[in-house]
């Protein structure tokens, strides 16, 4: 069974607040660690990728960008569901990755963030040396 925790007060509330200060809520977010790189994929549907703003300060990687508004003052909704404005996510990212080489796309209303592992990061197997123990006489001490 699945549990899914659902306050209505809660959602609307958080859904007025972000309205009032034209904060979008943020974009859905996957995260996979592949052998050489973590890939970010963030649902961007309808956004204009030159609304779209990756930028790395600090070790803080900070997605952005910005749903315009299509109307105009004689439109009346029925409906308004889709939000409007804009978001941001911030990510903290480890020393593992190589925050100069982040790299980001755009395909199909997903944006793809790209971010290499270093060097020192990456598994790597280490080998196992056998050390072999000369056999001493019975006569003689082993000096250590």
């Amino acid at each position: 069974m699945y549990y899914t925790r659902f306050d209505p007060f809660t959602r609307d509330f958080q859904r007025l607040a972000r309205n009032a200060f034209g904060q979008a809520p943020a974009p859905a977010l996957d995260v996979v660690r592949h052998e050489g790189d973590v890939t970010l994929k963030l649902d961007v549907p309808g956004i204009d990728p030159d609304q779209l703003e990756v930028t790395v300060d600090r070790g803080i990687l900070t997605i952005s960008g910005k749903r315009e508004e299509e109307r105009t003052e004689n439109d009346k909704f029925f409906v308004r569901e889709r939000t409007m404005g804009t978001f941001t996510r911030r990510l903290r990212l480890p020393e593992t990755l190589n925050a100069d080489a982040v790299e980001a796309s755009y395909a199909n209303g997903v944006l793809e963030v790209r971010i290499p592992v270093t060097e020192q990061a990456k598994p790597r197997k280490i080998e196992v040396r056998k050390v072999e123990i000369a056999q001493a006489d019975d006569k003689q001490e082993i000096a250590a």
